[in-house]
């Protein structure tokens, strides 16, 4: 049984879907103006990860 070369590529796809989903769909079209900071506190601190990461 041979694995399909486009599952890993879908293994890194899927968790960013899920904060595009997630963190930066909210930050950009809540109308609740909380919301929408709190998005954009989530989506600052995800990247601050990431960058330390590199």
């Amino acid at each position: 049984m041979s694995e399909s070369p486009f599952l890993p590529v879908a293994l890194l796809l899927i968790p960013v879907l899920v904060v595009v989903a997630g963190v930066v769909l909210p930050a950009v079209w809540s109308a609740s103006p909380v919301r929408r900071r709190a998005a954009v506190s989530v989506l600052a601190q995800l990247l601050k990860a990431v960058r330390r990461h590199r």
